[in-house]
């Protein structure tokens, strides 16, 4: 996008581009936190919440960026 374009773009526009920013990061740092929490959760505990220790192992091994 060039300077003159972001000149033009109005208020709410940027308003909204940058709550959408500030929602995805936030998304973004909060799927790390889960997956580190599960990460620590023992295998009694994965087997509650119906998980395999392999199936915990694949989700932790994620990029935080990936749903």
């Amino acid at each position: 996008m060039t300077r003159s374009e972001t000149k033009t773009l109005r208020l709410r526009t940027r308003h909204r581009l940058l709550t959408r920013l500030i929602s995805a990061a936030a998304e973004a740092l909060a799927r790390r936190r889960d997956r580190q929490t599960l990460a620590r959760l023992d295998a009694h505990i994965l087997r509650d919440i119906g998980l395999s220790a392999d199936e915990a192992k694949a989700e932790c091994a994620k990029p935080f960026w990936c749903p």
